[in-house]
C-alpha cells in the first residue's frame, strides 16, 4: 500500500467530465467536431483521458466559456506549425490566431450592424438600395420617390447594378422638380395597374394609354434635357469608374461568397416575377411600337 495518494495515469470519461465541469456528451462533441483529439481506449474498449488530454480540455473549456466558437478553436488548432518544444510558446501562437479571428469577425459584425441601421433609419425598401442610389434621392419632398418608384430601383439595381440604378434614380428626381410630370406619372401608373387579367387585349383603352405613356416619356425626356441632369450623370459614370476597383475588392475581402454578378435583361425577366396581365404587357408592346415608329421618321 503506498503511504500516499497516487492519482491514476488516465481517467474515465465520467471522470474527465466531472473534474472539467462539463458532461460526458461534451466530452464526445469536442471530439466529434476535432477540438480533442481521439481518446485512448482501454482494453474494455472505453474512453481513457491522460494528463495531456485533460489539460486540453480545460483550455477549450475556458475558451468556449469566454464566447469562442468552438469551430474557432478546433481551426486553430489545425493550423500548420501549431506545436512546438514549449507548450506555452504553442499556446501563444494559437492565442495570437484566436485573437486575429475575432478582431475580423468584430469587423465583419460591425458591417452587419451599419446595414441594419441603414435599412431601420432609411426604411425597409429604401435601405435595399446602395448609397450611391440613396445620395440621389437625398433631399426630394415626401412621397418622392414612393414605393412603386423604390420598387423598380430595387429591381434595377439587382439588374444593373448601383450605377444603373442611380442613373435611373435621376427620373424621379426630374419628377419631383415638375410636380405636373409627377402627377401625370402616377395617373399613368394607375391605369396600366387598372389593365388587369379582366381587360381583353384588343380593348381600345389599351392603344390609348400606349400613346400617352409614349407622350409622358417624350415630355419628360424634354424636361430632363433642360436641367444639368446629363451633367450628374457624366459626374456619376466617372466617379463610378474611379472607386468600381476599391468597392470589388472590398466587397472579396468582406464577403467570401461565391458571387452570380449581374444577370442579362433576359434572365431578370425570367427570374424576377412580375404582375403584369396580358393587356398590360400590350400596353407596353403598343407603346413600344409607336416610339420605334417615330425614330425611324427622325
Amino acid at each position: 500500500m503506498h503511504p500516499f495518494f497516487v492519482p491514476p495515469r488516465q481517467v474515465m470519461i465520467g471522470d474527465a467530465a466531472w473534474f472539467a465541469d462539463t458532461t460526458p456528451r461534451a466530452i464526445r462533441h469536442y471530439e466529434h467536431i476535432g477540438v480533442l483529439p481521439g481518446p485512448e481506449r482501454g482494453s474494455d474498449g472505453r474512453r481513457r483521458y491522460a494528463q495531456e488530454a485533460m489539460l486540453r480540455l480545460l483550455w477549450v473549456r475556458k475558451m468556449a466559456e469566454a464566447g469562442i466558437a468552438l469551430d474557432d478553436i478546433r481551426r486553430a488548432f489545425e493550423e500548420p506549425d501549431n506545436s512546438s518544444d514549449d507548450d506555452d510558446w504553442a499556446l501563444e501562437d494559437i492565442l495570437v490566431r484566436l485573437d486575429a479571428e475575432l478582431v475580423s469577425q468584430e469587423q465583419a459584425l460591425r458591417r452587419k450592424r451599419a446595414a441594419v441601421e441603414r435599412m431601420r433609419s432609411r426604411g425597409t425598401r429604401m435601405g435595399l438600395l446602395d448609397d450611391l442610389v440613396v445620395d440621389r434621392l437625398v433631399g426630394l419632398p415626401d412621397g418622392v420617390p414612393h414605393q412603386g418608384h423604390l420598387d423598380v430601383l430595387i429591381v434595377t439595381q439587382r439588374l444593373l447594378g448601383p450605377l444603373g440604378a442611380a442613373i435611373h434614380a435621376g427620373r424621379y428626381v426630374a419628377l419631383a422638380a415638375r410636380p405636373d410630370l409627377l402627377e401625370e406619372s402616377d395617373r399613368l401608373d394607375a391605369a396600366e395597374e387598372a389593365l388587369d387579367d379582366t381587360v381583353a387585349v384588343d380593348d381600345p383603352r389599351i392603344a390609348r394609354i400606349a400613346r400617352e405613356r409614349h407622350d409622358f416619356e417624350k415630355a419628360l425626356e424634354a424636361f430632363i434635357d433642360t436641367t444639368d441632369q446629363l451633367e450628374e450623370d457624366n459626374a456619376l459614370f466617372a466617379s463610378w469608374e474611379d472607386s468600381v476597383d476599391e468597392h470589388a475588392a472590398q466587397v472579396r475581402e468582406s464577403d467570401k461568397r461565391p458571387r452570380r454578378g449581374l444577370m442579362s435583361a433576359f434572365d431578370a425577366m425570367s427570374k424576377m416575377p412580375y404582375d403584369f396581365s396580358p393587356a398590360r404587357i400590350r400596353c407596353m408592346e403598343i407603346a413600344a411600337e409607336i416610339a420605334a415608329s417615330e425614330a425611324v421618321q427622325t
